[in-house]
């Protein structure tokens, strides 16, 4: 089983790995895209004003460009402790025990804007590139990453059950009929439900971590539920959508 997440805007600073090697990550049928959009990226940040635009950040993100700037020789650290943030937090994978370490981080993964599609132990920099950014004279990400991407996530799929927990901008970089998808929804006591976006964020990162640490091998959605279900959550089930009910 693959637990494929939704990467964060914020990550953690510094590291202590070698500089990124684009060959050395996983999923090297990505490395192409990957090699491009890293020279673009790191060109991109030489003019500050274009990028602030091109990433839609403001001034006082500079910081973010300056992170741009040094992909090639910044220190890298494992992708699933770069990122940080709600689902992040929740998923909290730095305490787990080491007695289950090892399998929790061989199924997770991270999609990623910039990579594509990462395991939990690639050594990445910390970047700053979203779903939605577009660069300068180029096509949209979802464009160029489809065509490598999707045939990525369809070769996994022919050997573990991949639970989507993308969020929408992320899923559209790289479709995959098929996987296992998760919704949070809160419901009201008039049974009224919507989506609420920090608890949809901390949901499925518990739900994450839950997944990543038991020792059942869920082979569908059902078992994705049951997971859940042992964990606390309150789920239900249609086909291969599995939605997670909070109260609101």
């Amino acid at each position: 089983m693959i637990v494929l997440l939704p990467p964060s805007e914020t990550k953690r600073d510094g590291g202590d790995g070698p500089p990124l090697r684009l060959d050395g990550l996983s999923s090297p049928a990505l490395t192409s895209v990957r090699t491009d959009l890293v020279d673009e990226v790191v060109t991109l940040a030489a003019d500050e004003p274009a990028c602030l635009a091109a990433l839609g950040l403001s001034a006082a993100q500079r910081t973010e460009v300056d992170r741009n700037a040094t992909l090639r020789s910044a220190p890298t650290m494992p992708a699933i402790e770069r990122y940080t943030g709600v689902l992040y937090d929740a998923l909290d994978i730095e305490s787990v025990s080491r007695a289950t370490a090892s399998r929790a981080r061989s199924r997770l993964a991270v999609g990623s804007a910039l990579f594509g599609l990462l395991r939990a132990d690639d050594p990445i920099p910390a970047y700053r590139l979203s779903a939605g950014s577009k660069l300068p004279g180029s096509s949209t990400l979802a464009a160029r990453w489809k065509p490598a991407l999707e045939p990525e996530l369809a070769r996994i799929a022919l050997d573990d059950l991949v639970v989507d927990l993308r969020s929408g901008s992320y899923a559209a970089l790289g479709r995959l009929p098929g996987a296992v998808t998760v919704e949070v929804l809160a419901e009201r006591a008039d049974g009224k439900r919507s989506v609420v976006s920090h608890f949809n964020k901390a949901h499925k990162g518990r739900l994450a971590r839950a997944l990543a640490i038991t020792r059942a091998e869920p082979r569908d959605a059902a078992g994705v539920a049951a997971v859940a279900r042992r964990a606390g959550m309150r789920v239900e089930r249609s086909g291969n959508d599995v939605t997670v009910v909070i109260e609101a």
